[in-house]
């Protein structure tokens, strides 16, 4: 929202000298952000003056249309003679004013202008836009000003454009939508100043008439519970838009378009009830308002033809849908330039079925805006009045006698409000004399209620004090965000000023950080990023064919999915079972923007159903729910574990001048498992390592991670069907543990540090190929006993020697006595027991024996 101050100074007595940071920060106190507050005088230096387009060529032989301009600029030049300017706009004639920046000035955003050749032409200056002036966001054409313009070729246009006068922007929240017009931000202002504030929504205003202005049928007034029309007739076509009504619209960013057009917004910006213009000869037969029928099609003014659907609200002729109410008209009834019979409207539309209707055709207009933001019911006519004034006034025509007034708006409902509440809830001595004035001031009407209000909650959801007055508030009709008791509080407390609520940090209780699983998930992420994985951060949202595309079996326990019930994306509806989905996607993602070497990981939590659990509880705001409900409620919430997952493609060792780089693949993906397993401190002796099948990894590159002999996660290479299907690169691998699967991690007693040396003996073991390293590695634990300290695999080796099917395992083993240096008898007799064992339960054999 723009506004300049002169605007808001017609309905509030702001004071002649009052700085721009104290207006910014009157504004800040009330709630409401400012994004800038602009002094426009200081936005554009060096000459900006009126021109007057004497003659106009167009080249031809570019690109886009180009036009050769002299301009009448008096004697800003020095010269006298006419400016000549290069200029690509289309919207102006000969004879147009405009306005001109010449060569030495500078546009907001520091943008010199100079004498410069172009296209073959020389170039003096710019003429200007109201996008290049700083004066909004219109870059569709230039400038031009209306042929009342009193000012001549050569005049200083600041004053003309409004470029002497400062213009508010500001960042309007969803619940203040009075607050995007001039007469809410001057009410606003006249609270936090205490200056008097002039209300032009109490204007007068006639009433309806038996006899319509129009014929019009409502037939859902749910969807539009007010609708008012005027007509007037006879007027000029060829009135122009009043120069101070322009300049007023340029500022706050509305491009002017044709008088009965910009009188209506016009009035959408001073009282913030949108409206529109119809052109009376254009429509045929009576209007009638309703529901949209699922097909239909309407043209709207911006020209684009769009399917309606059953929930979109519709004006209608004989001829079908001429306008998406509340959003934008249709092209077979606008105001063209012939119009001479205008027939003006202002209705009030439900909020919610708007906001659906601008997002469901992505129609983000200004009227859009203000009516899921929520308008006052109540300005209908006064809108009226003010349109067809000044129709009136600066076209001819006359006025109808007829008003159309179909009201169908309930009153609104009285708040119960304990009068003690705002001092309960913030903590402020609020007098009950300081609550009634505050409430009256932003246009609440109170009365002090008979009923006093006890422990009993009732229906405010806060008992009062004992014997505490209850206060029945009625809210004003322009603020629908009023509903609660909580709501009534924070006007209080906004009104009386944010800066006197106490600011008191709760004291911490002793011997409280982070949970035991806070701990655990950032003791393996540390872990997973010191191993070079990247963590990222994926939607929980899936689509229903990933099941199919991960090759999960019908009976696969993740394939029953919860929907969302108003999902993001219709093509993502469903909570994800397993990780792998997003993250793959992401993997995905990166890959195709050239990264080679990914490794990338996720914590984060999975949505698994509930068989039966049947719908949700209904619990209201009331009051707090029954420790009934919390379970009700919680029996029908999915299970949510918290999951682990890496994914990783490309090379884990980088190739270079110190040799040849390694291909990421499986064994990294059960390392990573391994190295997560350890950051959530499970000893080593507790994890197991074994072949496994399970979608959507390899049948033959799978492992699955077991602690104390509870499968907790896989990992391995992914299948070539899902690498395929998802579009990854080959080798892609992949691992998923479940972090609540976990058992504590043991309290770890300190390492016994020996003084005696160790031995050191090495065995290789041949073995058939299908049985696991980790299960040989296993035995020899067993079989050594208390002596082996340590054991490690560090070569594999195959060869037609050892036969078909067959390899060789290669172990380090460190044997050492906590007491004594180790003889070497004691050292080989444990290694024999160990191989003794390896042989009994895989027929292992020692190599070159």
């Amino acid at each position: 929202m723009r506004v300049s101050v002169s605007w808001l100074r017609e309905y509030v007595d702001l004071p002649a000298d009052l700085p721009t940071g104290d207006l910014e920060q009157a504004l800040v106190d009330l709630g409401i952000e400012v994004d800038s507050v602009v002094d426009l005088r200081e936005t554009v230096t060096g000459a900006l003056v009126v021109g007057e387009v004497l003659e106009i060529e167009e080249l031809t032989g570019f690109k886009k249309p180009i036009r050769f301009c002299r301009v009448d600029v008096g004697a800003a030049n020095g010269t006298g003679e006419p400016q000549e300017i290069v200029c690509g706009a289309r919207n102006f004639a000969q004879g147009d004013r405009v306005v001109v920046i010449l060569p030495g000035g500078v546009l907001p955003g520091d943008f010199h202008i100079g004498a410069r050749k172009t296209y073959g032409r020389n170039s003096a200056g710019m003429i200007c836009s109201a996008k290049e002036l700083g004066l909004g966001d219109d870059h569709s054409g230039i400038i031009v000003l209306p042929p009342d313009t009193p000012a001549k070729p050569g005049d200083d246009a600041r004053p003309v454009v409004g470029l002497d006068d400062v213009v508010v922007e500001l960042d309007i929240t969803p619940d203040r939508g009075y607050a995007l017009s001039v007469r809410g931000l001057a009410r606003e202002l006249g609270h936090a100043l205490g200056v008097p504030f002039r209300d032009p929504g109490l204007a007068p205003a006639p009433g309806g008439t038996a006899e319509p202005a129009y014929p019009v049928e409502v037939r859902d007034t749910v969807g539009c519970d007010r609708f008012a029309a005027r007509m007037v007739r006879g007027v000029d076509p060829t009135a122009a838009t009043p120069a101070w009504m322009s300049r007023r619209l340029t500022v706050a960013g509305v491009r002017s378009i044709s008088l009965p057009v910009d009188i209506t917004n016009y009035v959408m910006l001073e009282l913030g009830q949108p409206m529109h213009a119809f052109d009376a000869d254009r429509i045929s037969g009576p209007l009638v308002v309703r529901r949209a029928e699922p097909g239909e099609k309407l043209t709207t003014l911006d020209g684009v033809t769009r399917t309606l659907v059953a929930e979109d609200m519709v004006i209608c002729d004989d001829t079908g849908p001429i306008s998406l109410a509340a959003v934008m008209g249709g092209e077979t009834s606008e105001v063209v330039a012939s119009t001479t019979n205008v027939l003006f409207e202002a209705a009030h539309w439900d909020p919610a079925m708007v906001g659906r209707t601008a997002r469901r055709h992505r129609l983000f207009s200004e009227a859009a805006k203000r009516w899921e933001r929520g308008v006052d019911p109540a300005l209908p006519l006064v809108a009226l009045e003010k349109a067809v004034r000044l129709l009136t006034e600066h076209a001819g025509g006359t006025v109808g006698a007829e008003i159309l007034d179909l009201d169908h708006v309930r009153p609104r409902t009285p708040v119960a409000l304990p009068v003690d509440l705002p001092s309960r809830r913030v903590g402020v001595a609020y007098p009950p004399e300081r609550v009634v004035e505050l409430l009256e001031q932003v246009g609440c009407t109170v009365t002090r209620g008979a009923d006093r209000l006890g422990e009993d909650p009732g229906e405010t959801g806060v008992p009062a004090a004992a014997g505490g007055d209850v206060l029945s508030v009625t809210p004003p009709s322009w603020r629908p965000d009023l509903t609660d008791p909580a709501d009534l509080v924070e006007e209080v407390v906004r009104l009386d000023g944010y800066d006197r609520v106490p600011s008191v940090l709760p004291t911490a209780p002793p011997g409280r950080g982070l949970t035991g699983p806070q701990q655990r998930r950032r003791a393996v992420a540390r872990s997973l990023a010191e191993r070079g994985y990247v963590e990222v951060l994926a939607h929980p949202f899936v689509s229903a064919e990933l099941a199919d595309q991960l090759g999960l079996p019908a009976d696969d326990p993740r394939r029953p999915a919860v929907r969302v019930a108003n999902p993001l994306s219709e093509e993502e509806p469903l909570l994800r079972t397993t990780l792998l989905g997003p993250l793959l996607g992401i993997l995905k993602r990166n890959v195709g923007r050239g990264q080679r070497d990914v490794a990338i990981y996720e914590i984060g939590a999975v949505f698994h159903p509930r068989p039966g659990a049947g719908a949700p509880p209904a619990m209201g705001v009331d009051r707090r729910p029954t420790d009934e409900e919390f379970a009700r409620a919680d029996a029908v919430v999915p299970d949510q574990p918290r999951h682990v997952a890496v994914a990783l493609t490309g090379e884990m060792d980088p190739a270079g001048w110190w040799g040849p780089g390694r291909a990421a693949g499986w064994a990294d993906a059960v390392e990573a498992g391994r190295t997560v397993l350890a950051a959530a401190g499970i000893p080593a002796d507790r994890v197991t390592v074994r072949a496994a099948e399970r979608a959507p990894w390899h049948p033959g590159r799978c492992a699955e991670l077991l602690v104390d002999d509870t499968v907790v996660g896989y990992a391995g290479e992914l299948h070539p069907t899902v690498v395929a299907t998802l579009e990854l690169p080959r080798r892609t691998s992949a691992m998923e543990l479940n972090l609540d699967a976990l058992p504590a991690a043991p309290v770890v007693a300190g390492p016994a540090v020996s003084a005696f040396p160790p031995a050191l003996i090495d065995v290789a073991l041949v073995v058939d190929e299908s049985v696991p390293a980790a299960e040989v590695e296993r035995a020899l634990v067993e079989g050594a006993g208390p002596l082996l300290e340590d054991v490690r695999l560090f070569d594999v080796y195959t060869s037609e020697q050892l036969g078909a099917g067959r390899r060789s395992l290669a172990y380090k083993l460190t044997f050492r006595a906590p007491d004594r240096t180790l003889a070497g008898e004691e050292a080989v007799a444990a290694r024999d027991a160990a191989v003794a064992r390896a042989a009994e339960r895989f027929g292992a054999t020692l190599r070159g024996s």
